[in-house]
């Protein structure tokens, strides 16, 4: 029984990891080299793509946009440019034109680079077709600028309110609830003690 009880936690831990891996915002640090607009047909990967465009109708096919990026070390990066609107995540991003906007008037040549700070959220897999979505774009001195982490921040805090909530808990346990159980207990005992000595008046037991 404890180890059900410990592959329970560990299965839960671990989706909670899994679902602040992708929701939570990152930074990549890349050269733009170009954008595009492609038609997706959206099938069992949808669940890994935004809601089109505010105001636009829901399709399983719709025009993305697309940023595609090399990182400093050569490899490619391709990003894709989708509101979030009002859902999850809660980004409020509504600018996915002006964004992609942004990103043509940045593109740059290795010869005469413009490093740019993408902040995204999300998983690229070639295997599943899915593409992390760019939220934000913001030009860096260089190649090896540093970013504030903001992801890291947020697991922080969210650590810190969830230990609180933990200690108020425990808290609140010793100084209301384990008292109710320790009277209840007393209780059932003294009854218990009754019973018996009233089954034992019964049957003439001394």
């Amino acid at each position: 029984m404890r180890y059900v009880k410990w592959g329970f936690w560990l299965v839960v831990i671990g989706f909670v990891a899994v679902f602040l891996h992708y929701n939570l915002p990152r930074h990549d640090i890349v050269r733009i080299v170009g954008t595009e607009v492609r038609r997706v047909d959206f099938g069992e990967n949808s669940i890994f793509w935004a809601a089109p465009d505010v105001g636009t109708a829901t399709a399983t096919s719709r025009d993305v946009r697309f940023i595609n990026s090399v990182r400093p070390n050569g490899k490619t990066l391709v990003f894709r440019n989708e509101d979030t609107g009002w859902g999850w995540p809660p980004y409020f991003k509504l600018d996915s034109s002006d964004l992609q906007a942004q990103a043509e008037s940045l593109i740059s040549t290795s010869a005469d680079p413009i490093w740019v700070s993408v902040t995204r959220y999300g998983w690229r897999s070639r295997w599943l077709t899915i593409y992390p979505n760019a939220v934000g774009l913001k030009v860096v001195p260089g190649p090896d600028t540093r970013i504030i982490p903001w992801g890291i921040i947020i697991l922080t805090l969210l650590v810190i309110v969830l230990l609180t909530i933990r200690a108020m808990w425990l808290q609140f346990r010793q100084r209301s609830i384990d008292p109710l159980f320790e009277d209840a207990s007393e209780a059932w005992d003294d009854a218990e003690e009754g019973a018996k000595g009233w089954f034992d008046r019964f049957i003439g037991r001394k």
